[in-house]
């Protein structure tokens, strides 16, 4: 068969198209495909959900591809294995209580498995800002990562969604929007975003599930967003709190889901 350059062009721009088009309302929309995004997006999806990740990046992954200082090898504790062992992901143990995973294997296994659970991935694309109501917020605005990174005038689209997952990172950046462009106050202590305190992995680790939270109606924070929301520490190199966070999220959106508070 002579293939036709016009013709492969045309199933890109079709297929991607209608991939959009079908993605402009879900149940779940999560901003960030780190650790704790995609591993949301896994549960979500595998349950049925119709869930959308949104990562400004080409990559997906976060900071997994570079382990500590770009040795691409990461740490989990026990409770973290766990979850890398329902992925099928080899680990080795270090000493009592840590367990090693080449970064490679584990973001493109369960970048994998999330997609075919049902998750769809678009990359490129950057959050902008939410969509509210007066009672909470039901969706995201969207834009090409290029026409941020450019600085460029061109008006975005939007995604309706029952909830959003905040999952980016340090940043917090769902959560920042919303406070700034509100009005309103998020369910912290403070009522605004406290910000991250010096590492400490140990209390971070364990902080972090307490953190994985509705953090204004309609939005859970999950991942290292969790403790820079409320005030705790960074964790630094170490992964299993963030993938248990990111089920974690993924329980509490499909109980309200199940239980049909939307």
């Amino acid at each position: 068969m002579k293939l036709d350059d016009v013709e492969i062009s045309k199933a890109i721009i079709e297929r991607f198209s209608a991939k959009l088009l079908d993605s402009l309302e879900c149940d779940v929309a999560i901003v960030g495909g780190g650790p704790a995004g995609l591993v949301a997006a896994y549960n979500l999806g595998k349950e049925g959900r119709k869930v959308v990740l949104f990562e400004r990046k080409l990559s997906v992954g976060g900071g997994m591809w570079g382990g500590g200082i770009m040795f691409n090898e990461l740490v989990v504790q026990k409770e973290g294995k766990d979850i890398l062992d329902e992925f099928g992901i080899r680990t080795a143990a270090f000493k009592e209580g840590y367990f090693c995973a080449d970064s490679v294997e584990t973001v493109s296994t369960i970048c994998s498995k999330a997609t075919q659970a049902g998750a769809r991935i678009f990359n490129l694309l950057s959050v902008e800002d939410v969509m509210m109501t007066e009672e909470r917020v039901t969706g995201l605005v969207i834009n090409w990562s290029a026409v941020e990174l450019a600085k460029l005038h061109v008006d975005p689209i939007t995604v309706r969604s029952k909830y959003v997952i905040d999952a980016t990172g340090h940043a917090a950046e769902v959560a920042h929007i919303i406070e700034k462009k509100s009005g309103r106050k998020l369910m912290t202590p403070t009522g605004a975003v406290i910000g991250e305190k010096p590492m400490c992995a140990d209390v971070a680790e364990r902080t972090i599930l307490d953190n994985t939270r509705e953090i204004f109606p309609g939005v859970f924070a999950a991942g290292m967003c969790c403790n820079a929301v409320f005030g705790a520490p960074r964790m630094g190199p170490i992964f299993g709190g963030m993938l248990m966070s990111g089920k974690r999220a993924a329980e509490l959106i499909l109980a309200e889901l199940v239980g049909g508070k939307l």
